[in-house]
């Protein structure tokens, strides 16, 4: 077999004389946190963190999410494991096949006129696949939907810098634009799903005769560096402190704030909590926590715990694994009655949420009138200059915001 490759790290990015944002439509590209003008666009790219689709492919796979970190097979095949043990293959790529032909009915449903081009991150098809395609169809004004709902390095800066690898190794940086969806993760269409989810299940929980007073609510997003997490989002808004004084970033208040919505509307009075899943790196740095399997050996006076992946768009691997084998399992092994609700997956309202985001750019529309349900409002379309930098890795060029 011969082994795929992501593009190489961009060493450089096009930039316009004056230009704020690199590679980004004219309207984008002064750097205005919101922008309330319509914007052409000619298709969407719809962005993936991509997966294998076999055993042969999963260690290739893992060699293109790790690149440049120096970690040796041997390591990989400690998470290699979790792919073997579903026969190598990531559901995650089929999830985005199902996902881009969802939105393009719904787009031809309202009316719009939009091709989707899908490329993956770290695996076929490739970013620089799309955008070749996209270009040799006309299409060089893209509107990107990252499928990632929140504000930090992986979930932002990463797809962005991808993007700017992407145009470089097709050789596309003069000729391609590419804008980006604001974050989503307080859009109502992103939320309605595990809404319900969590009313199901509550639902189920006191059909078995469980007291809401029993039942504990684990919103579980992936962990990440502490540091990533205070740098992440806009570096000049105070996005609050924790219980310890100790400053948060956007990543966690953000899900702070819709796992309260989401308890609230969906089953007020149940207790809840925001814990973190699929932590890694040395145990010398500090990540976010409690880990969803330690908040569970921790629960006193629960008969039944309710797991709510807030953090993801779809059942992909880590959601499978960490969730369904080992968070389950932790909660049978502490007797607790225990389900785990969906991911928006291609839900209806989901879907059209990411329509409603595509056609807040095409019609410039005002930000008094965008869709969110948290106190933070709309996240910007721009992203600020230092939002979700990572100095670790240095710096690597990005488009679609304003540079570090």
């Amino acid at each position: 077999m011969t082994e795929t490759l992501k593009p190489a790290a961009a060493t450089g990015v096009h930039m316009e004389a004056g230009a704020a944002v690199p590679s980004a439509t004219e309207q984008a590209r002064a750097g205005a946190r919101f922008v309330e003008e319509p914007t052409e666009y000619d298709a969407i790219l719809l962005s993936s963190f991509g997966g294998p689709e076999g055993q042969d492919d999963v260690l290739p796979f893992l060699r293109n999410v790790t690149r440049g970190r120096g970690i040796p097979d041997e390591r990989l095949e400690e998470v290699a494991v979790h792919y073997r043990h579903f026969g190598g293959v990531s559901p995650i790529n089929q999830q985005n096949r199902d996902l881009k032909a969802a939105l393009e009915q719904r787009l031809a449903e309202r009316g719009v006129d939009l091709p989707v081009y899908w490329g993956n991150r770290n695996w076929e098809p490739y970013l620089d696949t799309a955008l070749t395609q996209a270009h040799a169809a006309g299409h060089d004004r893209l509107i990107a939907i990252a499928t990632s709902a929140y504000s930090s390095y992986s979930s932002c800066r990463q797809y962005r810098e991808d993007w700017a690898d992407a145009l470089e190794a097709s050789g596309l940086r003069a000729d391609v634009q590419i804008d980006k969806v604001r974050a989503f993760y307080n859009h109502p269409g992103f939320v309605a799903p595990f809404v319900e989810g969590v009313q199901q299940a509550v639902a189920e929980a006191r059909e078995a005769g469980i007291a809401d007073t029993e039942i504990e609510l684990l919103f579980v997003t992936h962990s990440i560096p502490e540091d990533d997490a205070i740098r992440s989002g806009d570096q000049e808004f105070d996005y609050g402190t924790r219980a310890d004084g100790t400053r948060m970033g956007a990543y966690e208040r953000q899900h702070l704030d819709v796992s309260a919505y989401v308890a609230e509307h969906a089953a007020p009075g149940v207790g809840w909590q925001l814990v973190y899943q699929s932590r890694s790196g040395p145990p010398s740095q500090p990540w976010l926590e409690p880990d969803i399997n330690d908040a569970i050996e921790e629960l006193e006076g629960r008969k039944a715990v309710v797991i709510v992946p807030i953090g993801f768009i779809s059942d992909h691997m880590e959601v499978m694994w960490d969730l369904d084998e080992e968070a389950l399992e932790t909660a049978e092994e502490h007797g607790l009655w225990a389900r785990r609700t969906p991911t928006p997956g291609v839900h209806e309202a989901f879907v059209d949420a990411l329509v409603d985001l595509v056609l807040e750019r095409v019609e410039g529309r005002p930000v008094a009138e965008r869709a969110a349900v948290t106190s933070l409002g709309p996240a910007p379309d721009v992203v600020p200059a230092r939002d979700s930098e990572n100095p670790r890795l240095g710096f690597r060029p990005a488009i679609a915001g304003l540079q570090p």
